[in-house]
């Protein structure tokens, strides 16, 4: 590779960091104030020093330019409604009165508002709370974090670069807020809008900043005419303007498409681009409008979602190629590194050889350093770290664990009828009732207990070794009966064990199937202070003995009712994890659908009546272009049905999505031909009931009346409402009463009460619902209420 000339070097730069630190000292310094313990000023030195040490990590890593802004408490879509000041009316009071206290009431709810809708950041297994903006929106300018954000890094005499939500992106994320006009459009705010980040950005200037990037990702998804129209506007004005930064627009995730040419043609300095994965077609895209002659051209040819390292010579491959199509090219990840964990030096309990094969996010930034330095300096500068990084990929492809005969001879023996169950819809309800003998309106919960302090000390004690197995196991007996003899004494209709045994609804299973590796500290955020530790999917995967049954059938032996056996579905298990990228997905999860498909086969053997393969991330793994999701959903509903079609027709097949946008999957969900489908609903006011209802969906379902991301406690009225809103979508013999989703994150008294208040209003609902049937067909059957 040539070099280049000194004048031209290129930098290395990224665009995020995870936030939580070593130790997820934010986590606990987060919750602590929450809890009363930490107070806000120890909760913000808390903040300050993690930016700190994160700033001097990737500056010790050699990177040139850091991001600065990319810091949250809770969430930067959250970060951005405060900077522009679209606080919705039920919180500002808080806000005025308490703005740290007022954020996490956005965040979180209180027993008088509740917060701001979750959904899922794109295709990622990140969250975002929702911005919610009406006709009578105004927004005004705080800049104040930002530019704090930015004098801390330049206090420590850093080249920072604030990274801030663009304002096409926010507006497209946005919802209407409630009483807002049918048909409106968050993105006609725009025009009031931009004068506010114009501020912004002004103040940002004033500070010292002499790049300012804008993140738009909602521009590599499907756009219409009138929303690429409205990027071309935005960026017209804001790269008008004079009292500015230079201005970095960014995008990730997916190929830009037929925005590319509009951001070329804007007078902003400089464009940050995805090379990796469905992305790589920007390279052909940007050739095609002549490049970026006289402007700045960052290139993500890093990728910074997935765990494996880089093939260092294909990315300088990439990089040499777009040499001639911008003023200078600098390096950077593909996207922010909040989605990957902080560092491969903590995992020892992972194989060294195969501990080489993966890259975390300092070695992200070690790896981006480098292909700047062989752009700049030329290949012989890299060849020792261009060799090492050969000899890791030439072993992790001839490694066995990557390959097994026997799962990949029966993944090729899988036919079209081992993905369907024999029997229609009609025929197995016909079954499942007589067999389960349920009443109207069931009532149910979507898995998991709260997993107390208790459990989880008593799971450390015995990595530690100061429990034994035995010790262990009769801590986990003990728990389940409590749930067990709670959700009787509550009332509830199908049971869960509670799920004490798990520390995780992915992880747990990784760790009991071969073709996965465990983390010891891999977390990565999903949402506020819940961090997860994502499984790594290195090989062909296969069941050496079944998991959970014996748990369940405990659970069975405690009551008449039926407890639902739970399992996480193939798709989330994909998702959720961070998946081989050596063969395509479908292959994986196919393998992934066999193994648990024989844990269906032991839990249906063992008596269990009801089994839940949870499927959250069937949304959220949607390609962000419509001309790639009927690939990607042929293959995702196949994969569940082989999982859960062998099983007799007597047996009810449930699933569970949470958090996202259902509409767009809304024929795929009726594909995946569950008996029973539970719901996200209660922070969207039932809106999927109605989706489901438009699209004519056969079967059952049940979308959730409680909120579980919020420590408030619906009262039996509310859920009430929210029942009766979704009979007016579904038929009442169809519509099942349970949470959103599972009640691991919640502790046990509110978690006690809202159940409660669920059954009670499931009760309430019914009788009406009975009393009006026996009202239209003229009878009174004076039987007693059904419990």
């Amino acid at each position: 590779m040539t070099t280049k000339s000194a004048a031209a070097a290129a930098r290395s730069t990224v665009y995020g960091y995870p936030r939580q630190g070593a130790d997820r000292e934010l986590k606990k310094a987060v919750e602590g104030y929450w809890k009363g313990r930490v107070t806000a000023a120890e909760l913000r030195r808390t903040a300050v020093a993690l930016r700190a040490a994160n700033w001097r990590s990737l500056a010790d890593a050699g990177i040139a330019e850091v991001p600065t802004g990319d810091f949250s408490y809770y969430d930067h879509v959250l970060d951005t409604t405060v900077m522009v000041g679209a606080i919705p009316a039920r919180h500002r009071a808080a806000v005025a009165a308490d703005p740290l206290d007022g954020y996490f009431a956005m965040a979180r709810g209180t027993q008088e508002a509740a917060p701001l809708e979750m959904t899922k950041w794109f295709d990622t297994n990140y969250h975002y709370l929702v911005p919610e903006l009406g006709p009578d929106t105004v927004f005004t300018a705080d800049s104040a974090a930002q530019v704090g954000a930015f004098r801390e890094a330049a206090a420590l005499g850093l080249t920072g670069r604030p990274v801030l939500v663009g304002p096409v992106t926010y507006l497209l994320l946005a919802k209407a807020a409630p009483g807002a006009p049918a048909g409106f459009e968050p993105l006609s705010l725009l025009d009031r809008l931009l004068p506010v980040y114009a501020e912004v950005l002004a103040d940002l200037r004033a500070a010292g900043a002499a790049w300012v990037q804008l993140d738009e990702p909602a521009l590599v998804s499907d756009r219409s005419l009138d929303e690429l129209a409205a990027t071309a506007r935005a960026y017209a004005l804001l790269g008008g303007l004079t009292d500015r930064p230079k201005l970095l627009v960014a995008s990730y995730f997916d190929r830009l498409g037929v925005a590319l040419p509009i951001l070329a043609d804007s007078p902003v300095e400089g464009l940050a681009l995805d090379f990796t994965g469905p992305a790589a077609a920007n390279l052909a895209a940007l050739a095609s409008v002549g490049g970026l002659p006289g402007r700045r051209l960052v290139a993500g040819v890093v990728d910074g979602r997935n765990i494996w390292a880089a093939d260092l010579e294909r990315a300088l491959s990439t990089l040499g190629t777009l040499l001639g199509l911008a003023d200078r090219v600098d390096v950077a990840a593909s996207c922010s590194l909040l989605h990957v964990p902080l560092d491969t030096a903590a995992e020892r309990e992972i194989d060294p050889g195969i501990l080489r094969w993966l890259s975390f996010a300092q070695q992200k930034a070690a790896e981006v350093v480098t292909l700047a330095r062989g752009l700049t300096d030329g290949t012989g500068a890299i060849s020792a770290e261009l060799a090492a990084n050969r000899a890791v990929l030439a072993a992790r492809a001839s490694s066995p664990l990557t390959r097994d005969p026997a799962v990949r001879a029966r993944a090729a023996a899988v036919t079209g009828a081992d993905a369907r169950r024999p029997q229609p819809y009609p025929e197995r309800a016909a079954a499942q009732r007589e067999r389960l003998g349920l009443p109207l309106l069931p009532t149910t919960t979507i898995g998991s207990f709260p997993q107390t302090t208790a459990l989880r000390t008593a799971r450390a004690e015995l990595r530690a070794g100061r429990l034994d197995r035995a010790g262990y196991e009769k801590r986990i007996r003990d728990e389940i009966h409590e749930v067990v003899a709670f959700q009787e004494e509550a009332g509830l209709d199908v049971l869960v064990h509670g799920e004490p045994e798990r520390n995780d609804m992915v992880q747990y299973f990784a760790e009991r199937l071969a073709g996965y590796l465990a983390t010891a500290h891999g977390w990565v955020q999903s949402y506020g202070t819940r961090y997860v530790r994502p499984p790594i999917l290195a090989g062909d995967v296969s069941r050496p003995e079944p998991m959970t049954v014996r748990w369940t059938s405990y659970a069975q032996s405690l009551t008449a009712r039926p407890v639902k056996g739970m399992l996480t579905g193939p798709v989330t298990m994909l998702a959720w994890s961070f998946v081989r990228d050596d063969q395509p997905l479908a292959d994986t999860a196919r393998q992934v659908a066999l193994a648990l498909r024989d844990e269906v086969a032991d839990l249906e053997a063992a008596g269990t009546a009801v089994v839940q393969v949870d499927e959250p991330a069937l949304r959220e793994t949607l390609p962000l272009r419509a001309a790639d999701r009927p690939g990607y959903l042929a293959w995702a509903t196949e994969a569940f049905r082989l999982t859960t079609s062998g099983v007799a027709a007597g047996t009810q097949i449930h699933t569970h999505m949470c958090y996202a946008e259902f509409g767009d999957v809304v024929e795929a969900i009726d594909d995946l031909d569950a008996d029973v489908i539970s719901l996200e609903a209660a922070r969207s006011h039932m809106q999927v009931a109605h989706e489901l209802a438009d699209h004519g969906y056969p079967r059952a379902a049940g979308p959730g009346v409680y909120d579980i991301h919020s420590p408030r406690v619906p009262s039996v009225d509310e859920a009430a409402a929210l029942l009766r809103t979704g009979l007016t979508a579904l038929p009442p013999e169809r519509l099942w009463v349970n949470p959103d989703c599972g009640l691991k994150t919640r502790g046990w008294p509110e978690t006690r009460a809202s159940l409660e208040n669920l059954v009670a209003a499931a009760r309430t609902v019914r009788a009406e619902t009975e009393k009006e049937a026996a009202e239209e067909t003229g009878t009174d059957t004076g039987a007693a209420p059904r419990r």
